[in-house]
């Protein structure tokens, strides 16, 4: 049992079920209010200085800011992260989902805090990085692809491609948008501020990353100094015999000979007999088969 179950037995009937479609309702949410009341999403975004300054809400509301327009485009993205959302929780479970989703908003919120603070000790003005959900959903089908690799998906509804492919793909990819923001940034701004423009705006893309493998590292079973000696023993018991017992694992049915008495004999079972029976080479290939 590692920590993350021992956490699930204390605190698992506190963990809200289908929260990835609470996060989906968030962005409807925000697509509304985007529209209805745009000045509104600016007491919304991530701003540590504004946190500081008292408006711990927006810890939170940052995951109302829209990931894409409201288009068909959208719509359909927000259709794929509810069923990602339902495959990944029926996987893991309510309280791991949890974890997950809250451990990558949460994540987020220190990377950020720590932004700020670098950047206002070097700079002496804090930046506050770009935050919104759009990759930590987008990590659920990353999620999805580590838990079944040799699954099978339809890239656009019509190529069949494997998930672990499809993850290899969107890693490449991630890789590649950050490597062009920090590009973009410094041909932009110059070195120094296009590092620190690639900084704020690749938050966003690497921490849901980063969460994801530290989720499924941190969800092994670990095991003890003493156990796994424990174990490598129990094993050992089963794979050959105790030096000096006399027990033999193979027996020639036949002559009665073992591996102990003629090391240099080779036994093999015989698939046409009832039973295992074991013979040496001598008398493999003629014996009378038992029926």
């Amino acid at each position: 049992m590692n920590w993350m179950d021992k956490l699930e037995r204390k605190w698992g009937r506190h963990a809200v079920a289908n929260l990835s479609r609470y996060f989906v309702l968030a962005q409807v949410i925000g697509y509304v209010v985007q529209l209805t009341a745009p000045g509104l999403m600016s007491y919304m975004n991530f701003d540590m200085g504004s946190i500081l300054h008292g408006q711990l809400w927006r810890v939170v509301t940052w995951i109302f800011t829209p990931t894409a327009s409201l288009d068909v485009f959208g719509i359909l993205f927000l259709f794929c992260v509810l069923m990602w959302g339902s495959s990944l929780e029926s996987m893991l479970g309510t309280f791991r989902m949890n974890v997950f989703l809250w451990g990558s908003v949460i994540l987020c919120d220190i990377v950020g805090a720590i932004v700020y603070v670098v950047t206002r000790i070097l700079l002496g003005y804090g930046f506050s990085p770009y935050l919104s959900t759009y990759y930590i959903l987008m990590s659920m089908l990353l999620a999805l692809a580590m838990c079944m690799p040799e699954g099978e998906v339809r890239l656009y509804f019509v190529l069949p491609i494997r998930m672990k492919w499809m993850l290899i793909f969107e890693l490449v990819y991630l890789g590649y948008q950050v490597v062009r923001i920090f590009s973009i940034g410094i041909a932009s701004y110059g070195t120094g501020m296009g590092i620190l423009v690639g900084v704020l705006n690749c938050v966003q893309i690497v921490v849901p990353v980063l969460n994801m493998f530290w989720f499924f590292h941190a969800m092994k079973t670990r095991l003890s100094g003493k156990q796994k000696k424990r174990q490598k023993e129990f094993r050992a018991q089963f794979s050959q015999p105790r030096p000096g017992s006399g027990i033999a694992r193979h027996k020639c049915a036949i002559c009665g000979r073992t591996e102990l008495t003629n090391p240099e004999l080779q036994f093999r079972y015989c698939s046409k007999c009832v039973g295992n029976r074991e013979y040496c080479q001598d008398h493999l290939f003629t014996h009378q088969h038992v029926k």
